[in-house]
């Protein structure tokens, strides 16, 4: 079966699998070293193994599950090495862009990324939707500038860094004043581009970067379970695909 995509395209079973999957790592469903049970999943999501199979690559090309010859695909563990090596290829890419872009964004542009911004601060907002304005407000700050392959990379990139971010956000949720301050953030790194300043909009981004890489790094816990400590359990299906 197939579905469409926001652009209209049509989303085949791998893809809704894949998506399916990423969802069920990045909300915590599935724990960093659990195992994968091909037959669970496949029974939760309503496919076949081969899906799921492919479903498997395509996330550990994104970093996110870990298979080892032999033996069981398992959920990448949360590293540390690995947000720095997210952060540092981000760090390389997202200020150059954020340059060019902070001058061809328009009065519309800016509007959405105000509404995106207001969300940070609405207390009503659980954290998937605040990842979601969150993405989607570092997609639109720098879709202007960025071509197809910037943004194939920087999703890659985003996909990687969530679980990362959700955690941490996660974290903090219920922290006097947190919300204000994700507004005000989002508010402080928007205001260069509104200026039209290249520089300081680059300048502006990588700050905000490596604030919130630090953010994540503290909530990654001290201690990870080992990989082979519990497999997939069922209980924790999204809907069938």
């Amino acid at each position: 079966m197939t579905t469409e995509t926001e652009s209209g395209a049509p989303q085949s079973t791998v893809d809704q699998v894949v998506v399916a999957i990423r969802k069920m790592i990045v909300t915590g469903h599935l724990l960093p070293g659990q195992r994968f049970s091909l037959r669970t999943i496949a029974a939760e999501l309503g496919v076949s193994f081969i899906p799921v199979r492919e479903a498997l690559r395509s996330l550990e090309s994104q970093g996110l599950v870990v298979t080892r010859p032999g033996r069981s695909a398992v959920v990448a563990p949360l590293d540390a090495a690995d947000l720095r090596s997210i952060y540092r290829l981000r760090m390389r890419l997202e200020p150059e862009i954020a340059f060019r872009s902070c001058e061809l964004l328009v009065p519309d542009d800016f509007d959405r990324l105000e509404a995106l911004i207001l969300q940070f601060g609405d207390e009503s907002k659980g954290i998937d939707e605040i990842y979601d304005a969150h993405h989607d407000f570092h997609l639109e700050l720098l879709r202007p500038a960025a071509s197809e392959w910037d943004l194939r990379i920087l999703e890659s990139l985003w996909h990687a860094a969530e679980r990362y971010v959700r955690l941490a956000f996660g974290q903090r949720d219920f922290t006097p004043g947190e919300h204000h301050r994700r507004e005000e953030s989002h508010r402080t790194l928007l205001a260069p581009f509104r200026a039209r300043d290249p520089e300081r909009a680059a300048y502006a981004l990588r700050q905000h970067l490596e604030a919130n890489e630090a953010l994540a790094e503290q909530a990654i816990p001290h201690r990870e379970e080992e990989p082979d400590a519990q497999p997939h359990r069922s209980g924790a299906a999204v809907g069938p695909v």
